[in-house]
């Protein structure tokens, strides 16, 4: 699943982010989002989010919902 929709995505699920600074190249992080920081309900290039450990980008793909298989 993308990550420009809004509904997609919320706090707890796992999602693959590109940060500002990579942009150009596109390389990915892995993490748990913590916040949502985009307010509309969509954005062409990704909903742009705050993982858990502080990292901020906008979404490119969603890996997994949250629930106990997904979360370690």
């Amino acid at each position: 699943m993308n990550g420009e929709r809004r509904d997609a995505i919320r706090p707890g699920i796992r999602v693959a982010i590109v940060q500002k600074q990579d942009q150009q190249t596109g390389k990915t992080v892995e993490g748990i989002v913590a916040e949502l920081l985009t307010r509309s309900a969509t954005h062409p290039h990704g909903i742009k989010v705050r993982l858990t450990d502080g990292r901020v980008g906008r979404v490119k793909t969603v890996i997994g919902d949250g629930g106990p298989s997904t979360v370690r």
